[in-house]
């Protein structure tokens, strides 16, 4: 049976909740027992039994935790048919906006409120930048989602946006594309992004905490084309629902019968090479490393700005309108296929002979929270 998150914290988990008792967020105690739970009998489920051939199998809840590597599939695909009703047939661009060193620890300690923060400076530049007739010279739409960490779990806080490349002019009628592949350039966008971000820190109590040479260094911004609208939603899909950490970048567990000395080796690919390189830590740096990324109880990590917002979604249904009748793009059976169709839960079949397993009863969960 293949190495899970779940096997390393049902080994340790508790013994990291003993250690740090005083230390560990709600929603990270949250975290780690949905994990530990998951799919087990502690969730209940539902009996199976087969036929013809007297088999019986167990089909135990999900946890649903958004920070469970089993629970996050069935989520991405929901998110990605929703998604492709709001796509427009023009190029569309990532933008990434990226915190300083400086800040993380900080950040760390007050995430509510400097994700908040990173989501409104880096949309609100943006939006500001657009209005640039030189660039866009309209509203745009962008779909923002944080993500906090590296591939090799360090703690590093940014936020992705996917934006289509143009605007809707100042009465709402006209579309303004994006002219030769080109966005919104980044050093502009960099030092916007610091003023807003400084000015919001302003009004908080956190301001002097922040060393001065954080405001005078640039902060990192980056643009890049990905393609159509089908395209950027494979893109960005992953980022939506993807945990720090899934089951198959696992390679080994130690067990040393100590959480300080067991250890954990998993994988994870050089974004600038695309080499596979493996990581080894010990049990207990590797919940660290996993729980400084679960997010705060209640916080909206997907957000959406502009034309794409939730009060102007109805003209959004014009442009689409529009747009199509102009661009009229054809989409293959495949195509279609591959990114529309819902994803279907397979019958269960039973191990032995292969025939449907039929319903049996139901099985009460056995700890005090059902999923």
């Amino acid at each position: 049976m293949a190495l899970e998150l779940a096997d390393i914290f049902r080994e340790y988990g508790s013994a990291y909740r003993a250690k740090y008792v005083d230390k560990l967020l709600p929603s990270h105690l949250q975290a780690m027992r949905a994990i530990e739970n998951c799919r087990t009998e502690a969730l209940g489920g539902q009996l199976y039994g087969c036929p013809s051939c007297q088999e019986f199998q167990y089909s135990y809840h999900s946890c649903r935790n958004r920070h469970c590597p089993k629970c996050q599939h069935e989520l991405t695909q929901d998110w990605l048919a929703v998604q492709n009703e709001l796509l427009l047939p023009v190029p569309y661009f990532m933008l990434t906006f990226t915190l300083p060193s400086e800040l993380r620890e900080l950040v760390r300690r007050n995430q509510k409120l400097m994700y908040t923060l990173l989501f409104q400076a880096s949309a609100q530049s943006a939006q500001k930048l657009a209005q640039d007739p030189r660039f866009v010279g309209g509203q745009i739409g962008l779909v923002g989602v944080l993500h906090t960490w590296t591939r090799n779990l360090i703690y590093h806080p940014h936020v992705h946006y996917l934006a289509p490349g143009g605007g809707l002019s100042a009465d709402g009628q006209t579309w303004l594309p994006a002219r030769n592949h080109f966005f919104l350039p980044v050093r502009a966008l960099s030092k916007l992004f610091r003023a807003a971000f400084r000015s919001a820190l302003k009004k908080t109590d956190l301001y002097n905490q922040v060393p001065q040479k954080v405001w005078s260094k640039d902060w990192v911004v980056h643009c890049k084309p990905v393609g159509n609208g089908q395209a950027a939603l494979k893109y960005l899909a992953p980022y939506i629902h993807r945990v720090a950490i899934s089951n198959r970048r696992l390679v080994k567990f130690t067990n040393n019968g100590c959480m300080d000395t067991s250890q954990v080796t998993f994988q994870y690919r050089v974004s600038d090479t695309g080499q596979i390189k493996f990581c080894t830590l010990s049990v207990e740096s590797f919940m660290q490393r996993f729980l400084q990324h679960v997010l705060p109880h209640g916080f909206v990590k997907v957000r959406y700005y502009g034309f794409f917002g939730a009060s102007v979604r109805p003209r959004l249904v014009l442009l689409q309108k529009r747009l199509n009748e102009t661009a009229a793009p054809k989409q293959s059976d495949e195509t279609v296929q591959e990114t529309v169709s819902p994803e279907t839960h397979p019958k269960i079949l039973c191990p032995k002979c292969g025939q449907p397993m039929l319903f049996q009863r139901e099985i009460q969960p056995s700890t005090c929270r059902a999923p």
